[in-house]
């Protein structure tokens, strides 16, 4: 059975790059953030009511994806980011959202530090509440007991911090 591994963090905290770098070194496969897609084609403004059907998408993703994992699977993005940036933004969560993230089966979590700087993106909002949203992140996982490693470094030294981490914690 293959192991997966979320990863999740504030905004512009290279995600998205660390799960295809994971991917790459671990022969494997990874579920890509369906956020950034599906935003990038709204062609308006994104609500509230995105956030559920990202949610749903994402999760269609994470099932699709998980037939071809080999050893590990590599997610970009879950239910706790969905549910921090919906109440960040919006003060509420959808219901649906919090019945899936109390269904999540990851082996580890990832969490991103923001020790990247932060780049401009269309899609980004929040660079100087990136503390902030780190320490919800941190919150959220540690109220619901998953197990998770903040991940740290610049460039490829991100990447072999993140695979040192993986393999200490699947190596216990």
């Amino acid at each position: 059975m293959f192991k997966k591994i979320a990863i999740i963090g504030p905004e512009s905290t290279g995600k998205s790059k660390l799960a295809e770098d994971l991917a790459a070194y671990y022969n494997t496969v990874y579920v890509p953030e369906f956020a950034r897609d599906f935003l990038s084609g709204l062609g308006r403004t994104y609500n509230q009511n995105d956030l559920l059907q990202i949610a749903k998408k994402q999760q269609e993703s994470i099932l699709f994806y998980q037939f071809k994992a080999n050893d590990y699977l590599f997610v970009d993005t879950e239910m706790i980011v969905i549910k921090i940036w919906s109440e960040f933004k919006y003060k509420i969560v959808h219901p649906w959202i919090i019945s899936e993230l109390k269904k999540q089966d990851f082996n580890l979590y990832l969490l991103c530090d923001i020790d990247v700087e932060w780049e401009y993106d269309p899609l980004r909002e929040h660079p100087r509440h990136r503390e902030r949203l780190l320490k919800l992140y941190e919150n959220e996982l540690e109220k619901r007991k998953f197990p998770f490693i903040k991940i740290s470094g610049l460039g490829k030294q991100r990447t072999l911090n993140a695979i040192k981490a993986v393999d200490d914690f699947f190596e216990e």
